[in-house]
């Protein structure tokens, strides 16, 4: 029977160190970002459904999401100053991306195609989906800008500023939502996460 490399590849997504040119008080991999990101999709989709009449599926997206940065298995983590420094660079980083996800499609039997394609590429999801996705990753970033300056890392604080714009410039509510009422509690300390009190 023949042996398939994919889920190994993947699996090596935790070796990946995200933030790479930064100095960090911890560490974060690219496989704790991808389940934060899929955790903060979903919960972004159903207020999306829920609160604001949305039709959009939050197991698609957090599926998505898992995978969202797979590529990166076989590209490493570019630091976003240098992949969006200017059109030309995005552009070659973004063929790169695509022909990275083709590579990792080709380490699966044929048989898991059809289903995991879709999920790589983003192809099964809808506009307000793909957003969702984005979002979420962007709320990751941001979320890992807050722990870091609440350590005192003054490295993340033009970072942390950052990350607020490109967030308020989606203009969709369930970011806003969850800006407005799910954010605050990533300043708190745990006693204050378990009393609710903050």
């Amino acid at each position: 029977m023949k042996t398939y490399t994919f889920s190994a590849l993947i699996d090596r997504m935790k070796y990946i160190k995200r933030w790479g040119l930064m100095y960090n008080t911890r560490i974060e991999t690219l496989a704790e970002h991808s389940a934060q990101t899929a955790q903060l999709s979903c919960i972004l989709a159903s207020a999306a459904n829920q609160m604001f009449g949305a039709d959009v599926s939050p197991e698609k997206v957090a599926a998505a999401a898992v995978y969202h940065d797979a590529a990166e298995v076989l590209t490493g983590d570019l630091p976003t100053p240098i992949k969006y420094k200017n059109a030309e660079l995005r552009n070659a980083y973004k063929a790169l991306e695509e022909s990275a996800e083709k590579s990792l499609l080709e380490l699966l039997p044929a048989e898991l195609l059809a289903d995991m394609e879709p999920i790589i590429t983003h192809s099964n999801l809808n506009e307000r989906e793909k957003l969702i996705v984005k979002a979420a990753d962007r709320l990751s970033s941001l979320i890992k800008c807050i722990e870091e300056t609440q350590t005192g890392n003054h490295e993340f604080k033009r970072a942390l500023k950052s990350q607020y714009p490109p967030l308020e410039d989606m203009h969709l509510p369930e970011v806003n939502w969850f800006m407005q009422t799910m954010l605050p509690a990533y300043f708190s300390s745990l006693d204050e996460l378990v009393d609710g009190k903050f």
